[in-house]
Parts: structure tokens; C-alpha cells; sequence
């Protein structure tokens, strides 16, 4: 069998970077191997991919020179950012251009770049239904994906830009799963209206990812994903039959969510409504059959739910 060909996969024990290692892996007659970059190589996370059979280096996405040394030989790399452990755009736009760099300095053949849209094309600063945040920016963490695109396109990086949809995962990890009202009713709260939200497992983006890298045809294209398109009352009515209890669907205005206080409130009461008032370009940036044709077991929601519902905390 000819050599595989190495991925890089940055935040590789990430959710997105962590899918693909395992899509990659789980291939064990595809044409790829696995290269999982982490900061800590000798963390748990690590170790569990080595064991799976991926070659663990050490990466940081702020420090350009181990991008270069931990892309070099390789075929092609998947770059992602993690505004959530920072809050800084300009550190997110810093991490691209290292990363976009490194992959022109190694001469990698594709690389996929998960991106968001830069809201300030629709909703210019001067633009008041929604408020500016940090100077420059409508959504801070969609906007600053979006600028970082030229990044990859002015060095002539052969890249597909991703476009990712909201990670399900949130309602385990980020606090957006149901919680218990005054009246002791559960409900999601959302500020979407009745407007869909394109919504996917995050393990899934990993398998997308996987399926673009063998498609060498998507180099140069915009490609977005998801797993469902699906309104609050939809999600709300999925966890009640996972739950076998109501859940309720709360709808909120973008200014009252703003104003929840927790952080990071304001970027996304900013981002709820950008894709409430955008909504058809939104869902339309994302196909579910697309999703599917490049990972073929494309949870939905309810499938989703059903594997994940205990690890849902109900508050």
C-alpha cells in the first residue's frame, strides 16, 4: 500500500479537531494518517489518540515557528481557532495568519479552514439594530473567522473554507440546555423567533472534515454544513420525546439576551439575531444533504439527543 498521506489537525483533542483524528483513524484502508496537534502532548486527551493510532506533536497557535515545524511533511491540515478560550478577535486573526503561514512555508496541498461568516457584510458598524462590540465588530467571534478568510486566499493556500453550523454539544457544555423556570417547567431559551437554526453534532464536523479532504474538487470552494435546520419550538419538542418530560421553548428578544450577563452575552444575543434576521441566507450557506453525501452517518437531532441526553445537565 502506498504511504498515507498526513493530516494535521490543529486543536486535534478539540470537538472539531478531535472528530477528525477519529474519522481519520477509523479509515483503516483510506489514504490519510493522522497527526494530532496539541500544546499538551502528554495530557490524557493525547494519549487516548495515540492509542487509537494518531502521531501526537506539540503545536501552539500562537507560536508561528511550531506551526511550521508541526506542518512540515505533511499533505494537508485542518485549521481551527478557539475564540472561547480567549475573547480576543485580534488573537483569533493572529492564529490564523500563523497558521496560514505554516501552511504555505510547508507547501501543503489542502487545507480546510473553519470559518464563519463576517456579519459586518450584512450589518455594517454604522448599523444600529444591533450594537458594535470591542470597537470593530458586530459578532466579534463569527467576524473575526470571516476576515481571517484573505489570510488563507492572499498566500494562495489551496483551502476549503468551512462553514460550521451551532454545536449541539452546547446544550452539555456551554449552559444552554434546559433549565427550570419559576414555575419549575423546563425550558430552552432562545432569541431566534421562529426562525431555524442550523444546528450539528460536533463530532460530525470532524467527519465532514474528513470527507472534504477526500474530495480535492472542494479546494478553493465555500462548503457549509449541518446536521438539521431547526426552531426553538422544534428543538424545544425533540427534548421533551428524549426527555419524556415538556420542554418548553422561551423566546427571548436579542436585547434581553444581551443582557444576561454571563460571558460572552452580548457576541452571541449578536449572533442569534444575525442569523434570525439573515435567516434565509443562513440555513440556505448550510446543506444538511451536502453534510450527509460527505459523512454518511450525519446525526440528527433526535439521534443526537438520544446518545447524549444523560450527559445534559438540567438546571
Amino acid at each position: 500500500m502506498a504511504e498515507r498521506k498526513i493530516i494535521a489537525v490543529v486543536g486535534a483533542t478539540g470537538a472539531q479537531g478531535g472528530g477528525l483524528v477519529r474519522a481519520i483513524l477509523s479509515d483503516s484502508g483510506g489514504e490519510f494518517s493522522a497527526r494530532a496537534l496539541t500544546r499538551n502532548v502528554s495530557g490524557a486527551k493525547a494519549a487516548n489518540l495515540a492509542a487509537l493510532g494518531a502521531e501526537v506533536a506539540a503545536a501552539d497557535v500562537d507560536d508561528a515557528e511550531s506551526l511550521k515545524r508541526a506542518f512540515a511533511g505533511a499533505y494537508g491540515a485542518f485549521c481551527v481557532t478557539f475564540f472561547w478560550n480567549h475573547f480576543s478577535p485580534e488573537r483569533e486573526l493572529a492564529q490564523a495568519a500563523a497558521m496560514a503561514q505554516a501552511a504555505r512555508h510547508a507547501g501543503l496541498q489542502h487545507v480546510i479552514w473553519s470559518t464563519l461568516e463576517d456579519t459586518r457584510l450584512w450589518v455594517p458598524l454604522s448599523d444600529n439594530r444591533m450594537p458594535t462590540l470591542m470597537g470593530r465588530y458586530k459578532v466579534p467571534h463569527l467576524d473575526s473567522k470571516g476576515e481571517a478568510n484573505r489570510l488563507f486566499t492572499d498566500l494562495g493556500v489551496p483551502t476549503t473554507f468551512l462553514l460550521t453550523s451551532f454545536y449541539w454539544d452546547n446544550f452539555i457544555h456551554f449552559g444552554m440546555g434546559p433549565r427550570r423556570g419559576p414555575d419549575g417547567a423546563l425550558t430552552i431559551t432562545l432569541p431566534m423567533g421562529d426562525k431555524k437554526l442550523p444546528g450539528i453534532a460536533a463530532e460530525d464536523i470532524g467527519r465532514c472534515a474528513y470527507g472534504i479532504f477526500r474530495r480535492r474538487e472542494l479546494i478553493g470552494r465555500t462548503v457549509g454544513i449541518a446536521g438539521e435546520h431547526l426552531t426553538g419550538a422544534e428543538m424545544a419538542a425533540a427534548f421533551s420525546r428524549a426527555l419524556g418530560r415538556e420542554v418548553r421553548y422561551h423566546e427571548v428578544s436579542p436585547e434581553v439576551y444581551r443582557g444576561f450577563g454571563f460571558p460572552g452575552a452580548e457576541d452571541l444575543g449578536n449572533m442569534f439575531q444575525f442569523k434570525r434576521d439573515f435567516n434565509e441566507m443562513f440555513c440556505g450557506a448550510r446543506n444538511v444533504e451536502f453534510a450527509r453525501a460527505l459523512n454518511p452517518s450525519l446525526q440528527s437531532f433526535d439521534a443526537w439527543l438520544a446518545e447524549n441526553k444523560d450527559r445534559i445537565p438540567l438546571e
